[in-house]
């Protein structure tokens, strides 16, 4: 996730002070990738240093803002613009968990589907009930509308995420369950099919904080 890119976005309305940059790219996300002030200054301090944004004075409370500059707005434009690169996907923790499972010693792959698609369903759940929240926001409408859509479409990123996710560790059991036949009709034994279990209740998905 780029967070130079996305504090630029929001510096090029008008120029902001650290926390109140961390406050706004938290509303605008609904806090899925949430931020401390730490990491909002040193990425502000790169920035300054590559020429992207410059100090502009401060506020009426003594904050030190941060403006952007004509070559942090060429970058953002640029940003925008590029699509974002697919030829390296990043790591993906239950790919490689059930990529490491396959064969572990002691370990039921299926029962490590079955309880991932539980909590992956649950999450799919959340999102969704967000959602509708989100859009009954919108249909009011006010001040904080823009980060209402805003929110809406990483909410509607991380539903269509989990759905997938859902069908993948589906289509995962159907081919292993092949897989073991297959074996099984070699060898002249039938494979046995491995435990279910059920997992425990998924933790509740991201909430979309508001401004103070």
């Amino acid at each position: 996730m780029s967070i130079r890119h996305g504090l630029l976005a929001l510096l090029e309305h008008s120029p902001r002070y650290g926390s109140q940059l961390r406050s706004e790219f938290e509303s605008r996300t609904g806090a899925t990738w949430p931020l401390n002030v730490g990491q909002v200054y040193t990425t502000l301090n790169r920035l300054e240093r590559d020429g992207m944004v410059a100090q502009s004075g401060e506020d009426e409370a003594g904050h030190a803002l941060y403006a952007i500059t004509d070559t942090g707005r060429s970058e953002l434009r640029s940003w925008f613009e590029t699509p974002v690169d697919r030829s390296s996907p990043p790591r993906d923790e239950l790919a490689i968990k059930l990529a490491m499972a396959v064969g572990a010693p002691g370990v039921d792959i299926r029962a490590v589907i079955q309880s991932q698609r539980h909590h992956t369903v649950n999450a799919m759940q959340d999102y969704t009930r967000l959602k509708a929240q989100a859009l009954a926001a919108i249909e009011r409408g006010g001040s904080q509308e823009r980060d209402d859509v805003a929110w809406l479409l990483v909410l509607e990123q991380l539903i269509f995420q989990t759905e997938a996710e859902a069908r993948w560790l589906d289509h995962c059991e159907v081919r292993l369950i092949r897989l073991a036949a297959a074996a099984g009709r070699e060898t002249g034994a039938a494979a046995p099919p491995g435990p279910v279990t059920q997992a425990p209740a998924a933790a509740a998905g991201p909430r979309r904080p508001r401004p103070d």
